[in-house]
């Protein structure tokens, strides 16, 4: 008898045939790891119940001059206020152009996206591209700043729920969103309806928008092929995405205000809210790849789980990407629609910490992250509003779990008669494994378990490969580490 330890690194890898991912996870949902074991991710409560009346597309925390929590987001056709106490206030402006509840790919010739398909080859049928519509929510001091992608006018809200969003005066209309920089400057991007301009007010004057001597109004035209997407205020300096490339602006003051540098190029963000900047960076899902800015330059990143999410995004749908920075556990969520799915129901993980990816489901279509709440609130399609990482009871979900791909028990010839697993848990039995054992990598598997585990845990099965299977049993806040099979030779077969 030999003790085998399953011994599999920590992510999942999810690229390639079924053979490539002999060794690691392949499938998993709900779960992280951290320091080398395996664990749950945090459940969630019901903040508010219908709190919108339909799938958010932004939300944006901040804390006022005084010190009180605020919480503001914006649907298709709408701009809401939560309050802490969760009442719901309708800050509209009057006017709004009510925008896109869902996205629609044209499928005609010239439809979709550059750089798809085979050079004057036509798609089946035809049809009009449109975005499902997102806003661009940021601080102005203390109070909120917005831009709706479909309206294309800048509102300001000045805390005040008796009175709702009002449009900037002065400032440029058409345009596809909006970042406050660092120096206080407020960028319009794809200006005017010139989907390559940023435009910028007077610093700290939110209403002076035409350039002079006197101010540092101004403007700049981008040289890409692409079309701004979305702006991210960063240490220093604002990075600007487009759906071909990136670019840098750095302030300089008058008289020129602001240089601007090309810092990437064939990165181009996949929506106006897949990218989001943290300490360590920024970090934005494109068409077929991932992609970090690190104040220098932006560079594609190893990602071991993209054939998955990309093989299975469902791109008419991939305007509603949404991405969210899990700080307090060195996380960035990509929430995205899968499959047929119009709404995001599945999501891909990267810790940024400790340099692995996950997947999963999970129905989530905007969030912010902790700090100025207590706990992070993410919204469904449904517009309910929960508070994340409480707990470890996870809703309508299935059991956090992670599934392995094959692995290897013998030396690839002798068929191995497994009789015990030894488990490795922080609290016994909060676990549960399942093994599907073959001979042949296309034979179909046996299922064995699932097993409650004690210490040791006899099983019985036999086979040249097997993959694992393990699951929590309860809401609780477990833990897994390496395992270990005792295994024998068994002759061949």
């Amino acid at each position: 008898m030999a003790l085998i330890p399953l011994d599999i690194p920590p992510g999942q890898y999810r690229n390639g045939t079924d053979f490539q991912a002999s060794n690691r996870w392949r499938d998993a949902s709900l779960v992280r790891w951290h320091d080398g074991s395996m664990r749950p991710v945090g459940g969630w409560t019901t903040r508010k119940a219908s709190a919108f009346a339909s799938a958010p597309r932004a939300m944006l925390s901040w804390l006022d001059n005084a010190n009180d929590s605020y919480l503001a987001g914006g649907t298709y056709n709408k701009l809401y206020y939560v309050n802490p106490s969760n009442t719901i206030y309708d800050i509209t402006p009057s006017g709004l152009t009510s925008g896109n509840l869902n996205g629609s790919l044209n499928l005609g010739y010239g439809g979709g996206f550059y750089g798809y398909g085979n050079w004057s080859t036509a798609p089946t049928s035809s049809g009009i591209y449109q975005e499902a519509t997102t806003w661009s929510l940021d601080t102005w001091g203390e109070y909120l700043m917005a831009c709706s992608s479909k309206d294309g006018k800048i509102y300001e809200w000045q805390l005040n729920t008796g009175v709702v969003a009002q449009v900037i005066a002065n400032a440029p209309v058409n345009n596809k969103g909006l970042v406050v920089t660092e120096e206080r400057f407020v960028f319009a991007l794809g200006a005017g309806g010139n989907p390559r301009k940023v435009a910028w007010c007077d610093q700290e004057n939110n209403t002076s928008w035409t350039p002079s001597a006197t101010n540092q109004a101004g403007d700049f035209e981008l040289q890409t092929v692409g079309q701004i997407m979305l702006g991210l205020r960063m240490r220093g300096r604002t990075l600007i995405l487009t759906d071909n490339d990136a670019h840098v602006a750095n302030y300089s003051g008058a008289p020129f205000v602001y240089g601007f540098e090309r810092v990437g190029t064939a990165c181009g963000v996949a929506s106006r809210k897949a990218a989001v900047a943290i300490d360590e960076g920024a970090f934005w899902m494109g068409r077929k790849g991932f992609f970090k800015f690190d104040g220098s330059v932006a560079r594609e990143m190893p990602c071991e789980v993209s054939d998955y999410v990309f093989d299975d995004m469902n791109e008419s749908q991939i305007s509603k990407v949404y991405a969210i920075n899990n700080s307090q556990h060195g996380e960035i969520w990509w929430f995205y629609p899968s499959g047929t799915s119009i709404e995001n129901d599945r999501y891909v993980t990267l810790d940024y910490k400790e340099g692995h990816w996950t997947t999963g489901e999970l129905n989530r279509t905007a969030g912010v992250d902790t700090g100025v709440f207590s706990n992070p609130i993410w919204a469904d399609a449904s517009g309910n509003l929960y508070n994340q990482e409480t707990g470890y009871t996870h809703t309508g979900s299935t059991k956090p779990y992670a599934e392995s791909g094959s692995i290897s028990i013998g030396n690839g010839d002798s068929i191995m008669k497994v009789t015990q697993l030894i488990p490795d848990e922080k609290t016994q039995g909060q676990v549960e494994v399942t093994f599907k054992a073959r001979f042949y990598p296309n034979e179909t598997e046996s299922l064995h378990g699932a097993f409650s585990l004690s210490n040791p845990t006899d099983v019985r099965f036999q086979g040249r490969q097997v993959r694992i299977k393990v699951q929590g049993t309860g809401n609780d806040n477990w833990r897994s580490g390496i395992m270990r099979i005792e295994a024998s030779a068994g002759g061949r077969r």
